[in-house]
This record gives C-alpha cells, structure tokens and sequence, in this order.
C-alpha cells in the first residue's frame, strides 16, 4: 500500500490543493450543463467561493493521503460509531490532520455533542490539554447512543458552561494547564462546532490572542444556520456571486442539481425576492438560526474586508473521494473543491479500504475550514 502511495505522490502536481488557480476565470464558472455524474469534473463547475490566503498551506496532497492512511485504522476504533448529525469520515480526517499537522500544547473545543471531535483530538493529540465548552455534557446524549468523555479534558457544560467569548482564558489556562508561564495561546487550536456566526467567532479569536481557529459546519451560501466564512467570502469576484436571474446560466444549472443532489442549492433558495444572495437570501445568521439579521451588500462586503484583514491562511478540507467512488448524494460537488481522492485514483481508493465504508460516511461534508489569524 505504501509502495502504491508513493508511486501516486510521484504523479502529482498539486501543491497548494483546493487552490482557485487552475478554474475558469468566467464569474460564476458555469464549464457546462452538466446534471448528476458526481464525476470529478463536476467540482467547482459552480464556482468556489475562496477566502484569499496570504500564504499557502505547509502541506501537500502526499501528505494528506499518507495521513489517511495512519488515519483509516484508528477511526475504525471509534467509540462513537454513527455520529448522526455530527462529524463524520470527511471531517473526522481533517480535524485529526490538523490537530497532528498543528501540534497545539492548548486544545479548545466549542461544542462537543456526545464527545465525538474530543475522542478525534485526542487520538491525534495524546497529551494535548483539552478544553470543551458545551451547554450539554455528552453523556446528557446517552439515550442517542454511545458517547465518550475524555478523562483528561476539562469540561465546562451544563452549570458550569461559559460562552467562548465570555471566558477568562488567560486565568483559565494559567488554572488549567498549570504553567501560566508557558501557555502561548497564539499556538492553542481552537475548534468552533457550535453554529454560531464565523464573524463573530474570528473576531473574538482574535481578541483573545488565539491564531488557529477551525470550523465545522462552514455552510454554502443560501444554506446553513450560521453566517460562514465561506458565505462571508462570496463575493462577485471569480468563483463567486450571483445574479438571481431566473434566465441565467446558473439558474438552470442549479434546477439540474437539485433533482440529483440532496443539499444542492437552486435559485429559489439561494436568492430572495428582492434578490439578495448573499449571507441567507440577505440575513447574516446566528445561533442555529435563532437570529437573523438582514444586512446589505455593501455591509455583506465590508464584513469580507474586515475578515480578509484577519486572515493570515484560509484552508477547506477537501472532500475524501469524488461522488463517484463512494456514491454519496447529498453535498453537490458543483460547489466543492477538488476531492483528495478523484475516480482516477480508484486504486487507492479500494486499496486503503475506503469501497467497504456505507456511503453515509461521505455524506456529511460541509466545508470544513482551516482559518490561521495574523
């Protein structure tokens, strides 16, 4: 397998992979009409919105498929084995990457359901100091089936919960790692799995000195329940924006889609009445869409300034395998990028195991991000 592996990295011409360099230049990047194949020149066919890094990422697609392969055995460990509604293979990889890729002293988790993305973090992160902010402690999740509680990690849920933005980090690691004098919080990792509005949670990352931020749920535009930052980085610039002309290009592209794709996005739901597409039809999101705040496109452009301003490396964890290997429909590959694993690389794909896997385990992808502060 390791043979097979490096022959592939011998092949290989991507280095900054997910990088917009290589798509079309026409605005919404419409290459064809083309329905429901899942192939892999389905990807980006609708445009990839694309933060704009500073930098590119340390890493290269041979590391990410060396990394799968230490990977693919210790998620087959999993306590939790049906994550519904929570992480699955496509981001259950990229966490462990990252977290390994990283290695952070300092872990903070937002959000942990039934201890899923803990158990990931601590496999990659065996002496890691972890932190877990939740309203619920997983085993509240008892009665939805297995979870996992790490015994090393500090836990404030239920009475003890406190909000990301509210906590005293510098006393609470100084209490909690017990080394006040070495805690750099410009090396934790901090991962938001809560549903609350990337702009938001950048900006308090950034006043309370933390660097390396990773979010979950990194929804399309027109969907989701959080304002993203990849809505946040739609903008009417090359793989991006929108026109909400029934007539258009786009238009019928989307009506393909949706008859084959589960979360593909047509124009009646991407685009209000009045024809605001950015954000949600117009609202920036909050709070598993509890709130919603109608803004402008200039406003919706601002926010992309002030985040761009922010960032030092903008990175989406590229799906595991095209629709085409593993036979999932519910994320539309039109607004992905490139998949680590496309239909050429069917070998490897069996080779590593991945063709035993249910397709359910490629259905929860969601644009996970990678978001390094300056």
């Amino acid at each position: 397998m390791l043979l097979l592996l490096l022959a592939f990295e011998w092949n290989l011409d991507w280095k900054h992979l997910g990088s917009p360099a290589s798509w079309a230049s026409e605005r919404y990047c419409v290459r064809k009409i083309d329905g429901a194949g899942g192939h892999s020149s389905d990807f980006g066919l609708l445009g990839v919105p694309w933060c704009k890094s500073k930098i590119p990422v340390e890493w290269s697609k041979s590391e990410l498929l060396f990394g799968l392969y230490d990977f693919l055995p210790v998620y087959a460990t999993r306590p939790v084995q049906q994550n519904q509604w929570g992480t699955r293979l496509d981001h259950s990889f990229g966490l462990w990457f990252l977290a390994r890729r990283l290695q952070p002293e300092i872990i903070i988790e937002s959000g942990v359901h039934r201890g899923h993305s803990t158990w990931i973090l601590r496999q990659a992160m065996p002496n890691a100091s972890i932190i877990t902010l939740s309203p619920e402690h997983p085993r509240s999740h008892e009665s939805e089936g297995p979870f996992y509680v790490d015994a090393k990690a500090f836990y404030f849920t239920e009475e003890n919960f406190t909000d990301f933005a509210s906590m005293d980090w510098d006393q609470v690691l100084g209490d909690v790692v017990r080394h006040r004098f070495r805690v750099d919080k410009a090396k934790a990792l901090v991962f938001f799995d809560d549903h609350q509005s990337h702009l938001k949670r950048v900006q308090q990352a950034q006043q309370a000195g933390f660097k390396h931020l990773v979010f979950d749920d990194n929804y399309d535009t027109g969907s989701g329940d959080e304002y993203s930052l990849r809505q946040i980085c739609d903008q009417l610039t090359t793989g991006g924006g929108h026109s909400c002309s029934l007539s258009s290009r786009e238009a019928e592209v989307r009506s393909q889609r949706k008859r084959a794709w589960e979360r593909a996005v047509d124009m009646t739901e991407l685009c209000s009445m009045s024809g605001a597409w950015w954000g949600i039809r117009g609202e920036m999101r909050d709070n598993f869409d509890k709130i919603k705040v109608p803004i402008s496109h200039q406003d919706h452009i601002e926010n992309y300034k002030l985040v761009q301003s922010m960032l030092q490396i903008y990175w989406e964890v590229p799906p595991l395998a095209s629709p085409s290997l593993s036979y999932q429909r519910a994320y539309d590959p039109a607004r992905t990028v490139a998949p680590l694993l496309g239909e050429e690389e069917r070998e490897v794909y069996n080779r590593l195991g991945l063709d035993k896997l249910d397709e359910w385990e490629f259905s929860e992808y969601f644009q996970m991000a990678y978001a390094r502060l300056k």
